[in-house]
């Protein structure tokens, strides 16, 4: 593959996806990372994307997909039944860490009465308790995406490294009996931090989700204690994960 083709495929890639990690441009156009490197230095000089830290992001994204208030329009009402069943789940008073997805924000807006410290990447999230004087929130450092309202990068994962929380509660892409997948394997390092540092790993995830695979792997389904879900997941996904031994909490 020449240069030139390279470079389109990687500007293509990250018009689809807003921002890569270096891995993940070099595993999409099947070259090392310092060939990326060099190919994202041309791109850079011609204005179509920017370097960042371990990655690239895209100038002048074209979609709104991954605005993160178009995104929290999706499935609302599930979100909503399926944040406030997560939250039932939680003790007052726990570590909580919170993820960068819409179905997650929806937990965090029912935890205020049971006085958690939450500690999160989403920048909508932090925002919720900006006035509140029940909830502490600690962020994580990294670089601001405000597209996605998400902190993210090394800093971000260095962040989450050196944090040990009751309760991880997280968003994805897709499950399949072969594991969570999501978009970005940017968000995938920093994820897969948050659930290090966790003692219970929960994810929320709604109907549309099952039986979907996203571009990056993150866990086997070894790594989730819990799922809550809307009562459209499924039944027989959800009969083979309880199999495996993982709760399956249907929202009401």
């Amino acid at each position: 593959m020449q240069a030139e083709e390279r470079q389109a495929k990687i500007a293509a890639y990250l018009q689809k996806v807003e921002f890569a990690s270096l891995e993940e441009l070099s595993q999409e156009v099947d070259v090392s990372q310092s060939t990326v490197r060099r190919d994202l230095t041309a791109l850079e000089t011609s204005g179509m994307v920017r370097r960042t830290h371990g990655g690239a992001r895209i100038v002048n994204p074209r979609s709104d997909e991954f605005i993160f208030s178009a995104r929290d329009t999706h499935q609302l009402t599930e979100k909503e039944a399926i944040g406030m069943a997560c939250a039932h789940l939680l003790q007052p008073q726990q570590s909580v860490i919170i993820d960068a997805g819409t179905t997650v924000y929806h937990v965090a807006r029912y935890l205020e009465e049971k006085k958690p410290q939450i500690i999160t990447n989403s920048l909508p999230v932090a925002n919720l308790y900006t006035a509140s004087g029940q909830v502490e929130v600690v962020m994580s450092g990294g670089v601001v995406y405000p597209r996605l309202g998400v902190l993210v990068g090394p800093l971000a994962v260095e962040s989450f490294s050196k944090i040990h929380a009751d309760v991880a509660v997280m968003s994805a892409g897709g499950i399949t009996m072969e594991g969570v997948t999501n978009s970005h394997g940017l968000l995938i390092e920093i994820q897969k931090a948050m659930m290090r540092g966790s003692r219970r790993v929960i994810f929320c995830l709604d109907h549309t989700k099952f039986g979907r695979q996203s571009i990056s792997f993150l866990c086997g389904l070894e790594s989730i204690h819990t799922i809550v879900t809307d009562h459209q997941a499924p039944h027989e996904l959800v009969a083979a994960l309880r199999a495996k031994g993982i709760e399956v909490v249907i929202a009401p």
